[in-house]
């Protein structure tokens, strides 16, 4: 369910060797050549070598050739690399606050995730340079859905079926067992697979997520209840990139900056079309009533709740959250679920 976002661009770094005067930064993303993703950086990456005169140039490996995520921080910290574009989860391994838009049922809406988005970024923006990396804006992955072989509208529908979670990942184990279920760990490249053969008959994941990997060719409902928010990064070493002369660093931030915003904007609408794709694919949208809804929430808190006992986020960094959320809902026609 963790996964959306590495569709998304398919997208930390500590100690990474530092580059030579002439720089350049190796950065390896998940994201096939040729893709929106792509053409956006390659644009960025000419612009970079422009402005600097040539100083400091942005080598990609786009299409996971340098591996998942995990490969490509490893790769980092050994210096074979610079840079990477990965998901929040990835990041949580060096910085676990990165995480925190990615509890279950935080969300409500897009306009939630807006007004806290613009309050909360900055501060993990400082949080992930503080733990060595230099991040230019989180990419929007999109909200991960339950989609599955049978419909799911309430808890028990859910437990009848049989749940992929990711490799890696915590929360999600943790929402299934305060759901009662027991999920079916496996890597991303053996769920379309474990969906063909029905050792999994469901999954959580993006919209663009369904269509990129296809696994909506295996599915037939979608619960349409935003799980999970999903995100995530282009980050540099930031051994690397304070090696950099200061100029050449305010010129790496002025380009990528709106960058990242553009394609931040760019993977909402490209989401957007992809639900209406799901759609005219046959994919059935199911929504809980009132009452399911309030079952779903209820787990969803209990969730969180072991989530937080583990240690994976600062209990202040979530309060603040909190707090924006409810500011937000205290609003006039600020809307629910």
């Amino acid at each position: 369910m963790r996964i959306a976002a590495t569709i998304l661009a398919i997208l930390l770094a500590c100690g990474a060797a530092p580059p030579a005067v002439g720089a350049v930064l190796k950065i390896a993303t998940l994201a096939p050549d040729g893709t929106a993703w792509m053409k956006e950086m390659r644009a960025a990456g000419a612009e970079i070598r422009k402005r600097t005169e040539g100083r400091v140039e942005l080598k990609f490996y786009p299409g996971g050739v340098m591996g998942n995520d995990a490969t490509v921080l490893r790769k980092m910290q050994i210096g074979q690399l610079h840079g990477g574009a990965v998901t929040v989860l990835a990041l949580a391994r060096i910085f676990p606050d990165s995480q925190l838009y990615g509890l279950p049922l935080l969300f409500r809406s897009h306009a939630e995730v807006d007004y806290v988005r613009a309050r909360m970024d900055p501060l993990l923006m400082e949080g992930l340079a503080r733990n060595g990396m230099i991040a230019f804006g989180l990419v929007e992955g999109g909200f991960a859905y339950l989609m599955s072989s049978s419909p799911v509208r309430r808890i028990a529908d859910l437990k009848a079926e049989k749940m992929w979670a990711p490799e890696g990942d915590v929360i999600t184990p943790t929402l299934y067992k305060a759901a009662g279920v027991a999920p079916v760990v496996l890597p991303l490249a053996d769920v379309y697979t474990g969906l063909q053969t029905g050792l999994i008959t469901g999954v959580g994941i993006s919209a663009t997520g369904a269509i990129a990997l296809q696994w909506y060719t295996k599915t037939k409902y979608l619960t349409d209840v935003p799980v999970y928010f999903t995100a995530g990064a282009l980050v540099i070493a930031g051994r690397a990139y304070e090696r950099l002369a200061p100029a050449d660093r305010e010129i790496i931030r002025s380009v990528l900056t709106p960058t990242f915003r553009n394609l931040d904007r760019a993977s909402r609408r490209d989401n957007e079309a992809a639900r209406t794709a799901l759609k005219n694919q046959g994919i059935e949208f199911v929504r809980p009533d009132a009452a399911a809804m309030q079952e779903f929430e209820r787990v969803a808190a209990e969730a969180r709740a072991a989530i937080g006992k583990k240690g994976l986020y600062t209990p202040a960094l979530l309060e603040a959250l909190e707090a924006h959320l409810r500011e937000f809902r205290a609003k006039p026609n600020a809307g629910g679920r």
